[in-house]
């Protein structure tokens, strides 16, 4: 029997709230305004009616979990990753689609929702890789900045590390930065 008195702050946060504001809609000189960017857990995606009051139109949705149901016929465009959270996963290989996918929502005025089983770790490492690449932040102060946000966020160790590598090749020459602050 679970005794709630027991459960963590950030862990009842999770399972208590299923989705959190990371990104306000900003105006961008020269364009339209942008979209906002949100993070949360399967629950979030399950409630239609709350993705709609948040104006939500994109998710990226990271689970490897194959009876998802179709949100397209729904009116929601999707993007999947099909991983599981483990520590021999490497999340690198998405992160590049992922972030264009989230800036192309954003940057067109649209609410983007980034979503894992709980929206702890999978989830958390592609918006964190986003704000890495997209809002040129250090990985401690996206994680810090993150936190705030959703106190629950916790990637893997093998997403930290992966998340790591990200970072130090942001700050090559040559690194697709699409949108700075």
């Amino acid at each position: 029997m679970i005794r709630f008195d027991q459960v963590p702050p950030e862990v009842m946060q999770a399972m208590c709230t299923p989705m959190h504001q990371v990104l306000s809609p900003a105006p961008v000189p020269g364009q339209p305004t942008t979209g906002a960017l949100f993070i949360g857990s399967f629950a979030a995606v399950q409630d239609k009616d709350m993705l709609r009051e948040h104006h939500i139109t994109h998710i990226v949705q990271v689970l490897d979990v194959p009876w998802l149901p179709a949100y397209e016929k729904d009116g929601f465009s999707t993007y999947r990753i099909s991983i599981d959270d483990a520590t021999n996963v490497d999340i690198r290989p998405y992160l590049e689609a992922a972030c264009n996918y989230i800036d192309s929502a954003l940057r067109s005025g649209r609410n983007c929702l980034v979503h894992c089983q709980q929206g702890v770790s999978r989830s958390a490492a592609v918006v964190l890789a986003y704000l890495i690449r997209n809002r040129a932040m250090t990985l401690d102060n996206a994680m810090t900045y993150l936190k705030r946000k959703r106190a629950c966020v916790k990637p893997n160790s093998a997403f930290i590390q992966a998340l790591q590598e990200w970072e130090a090749a942001s700050r090559r020459p040559g690194f697709s930065r699409r949108f700075t602050t």
